[in-house]
């Protein structure tokens, strides 16, 4: 009997799995791929998550192996629109832009500090049965049928959740007129530390620095991605911002459209849903991860006090009101990002950005926009 299995070993699984180790209790983390994933993806880390990373002792390390980005600066055929410092924050005075490959890195050895026997990889749940008292989950492994009893299952497993499907089968998706194509490659620019949009008539372009000189590069598309080589994103990347980039630099290459899926209901039964698995939003501002872990951060502590008796109700009920809350304030500002992103004629765009740098100006504007992209 686990006092808590965790489905999912991304970002926030493992997440809550230190969280959950360092507090006593016996937890499984089961994860259907046999190893960590190679791809970059998610690199945005917030002060607000930085905070409650600190608490399993995660910053330090993704501090010392990530760029702190202290500054954005838009321009807009070839002229500087506006910037706007990141540096708000007391503790966190920065937005830290690490790999996903080494966040999960860090976060996975600080589980195996906790209790090597944790993760079990190579197993993919199936199914869960929740009797009111316990939880059975049941899965399949490499060497067959596997099946664990738990006090509390936490759904950590992502964006296309199979226990979301099996506990909210109708769940609505919402679809965006927004493609992307990314990569990352050698930087070149002389842009340092800051991150970059370049505000074009035919649609954004995002650029954020990477250990190791690297800087990703995100290209708004008007159709799903074909299939670019990083020889046709570097030849983009120059048609629409003049920048020179070398594609045999690169080491990622990845397509996404955009969709967003929010639930109300996190809690059923036994089973609580967090990160991606209960509020899919936009990865544009990349706020998901963070959103993750602080649904983790919020969690913990009520598994705690239920795992020892205390009557928990209320308290799961505001939980979820609360985290529904941030989700949808996350995934307006992903829509707004999106939105500051699309094709405009040269002309309105100019104008836009007329506005838009006159507002910056601002202190006060600027300081909430400060607050909105570090999700403070």
């Amino acid at each position: 009997m686990f006092d808590v299995v965790i489905v999912g070993a991304g970002p926030v699984g493992l997440f809550m799995g230190a969280l959950l180790l360092q507090n006593g209790h016996h937890v499984l983390i089961l994860e259907r791929r046999n190893g960590r994933s190679g791809l970059s993806r998610a690199i945005g880390i917030h002060p607000p998550a930085l905070a409650v990373l600190d608490t399993i002792g995660a910053a330090e390390p993704l501090i010392s192996a990530g760029v702190r980005i202290e500054n954005g600066v838009a321009y807009s055929r070839g002229s500087r629109v506006a910037g706007i410092s990141f540096t708000g924050d007391a503790l966190y005075p920065f937005i830290l832009a690490v790999p996903q490959t080494v966040t999960e890195r860090v976060l996975e050895s600080r589980v195996a500090a906790l209790d090597p026997e944790t993760l079990v990889r190579g197993a993919e749940v199936q199914a869960i049965h929740d009797d009111g008292g316990a939880v059975r989950v049941q899965a399949s492994g490499a060497s067959g049928h596997l099946e664990f009893t738990c006090k509390l299952v936490v759904a950590a497993d992502g964006a296309h959740s199979g226990i979301r499907q099996q506990l909210l089968p109708d769940t609505p998706a919402r679809n965006y007129p927004d493609c992307y194509v990314m990569g990352d490659f050698a930087d070149t620019t002389g842009h340092g530390s800051n991150a970059v949009l370049y505000l074009e008539p035919d649609g954004i372009v995002e650029s954020f620095p990477l250990p190791g000189a690297i800087r990703r590069w995100v290209v708004r598309l008007g159709a799903p991605d074909p299939g670019s080589t990083a020889a046709q994103l570097a030849t983009l990347i120059g048609a629409r911002t003049g920048v020179d980039v070398e594609a045999a630099s690169n080491t990622m290459l990845s397509a996404f459209d955009v969709q967003s899926r929010l639930t109300k209901r996190m809690v059923h039964g036994r089973t609580v849903l967090l990160g991606d698995a209960a509020h899919e939003i936009s990865p544009i501002g990349g706020q998901g991860m963070n959103l993750g872990w602080l649904d983790s951060a919020a969690l913990a502590p009520i598994i705690a006090a239920s795992l020892v008796g205390h009557p928990v109700g209320k308290v799961l009920r505001d939980f979820e009101r609360k985290r529904y809350r941030a989700a949808t304030r996350a995934s307006t500002q992903a829509g707004l990002n999106m939105a500051l992103g699309r094709p405009l004629p040269s002309s309105v765009l100019a104008a836009r950005n007329r506005l838009f740098a006159k507002a910056i100006g601002v202190p006060a504007i600027a300081g909430l926009v400060e607050r909105r992209f570090t999700m403070r």
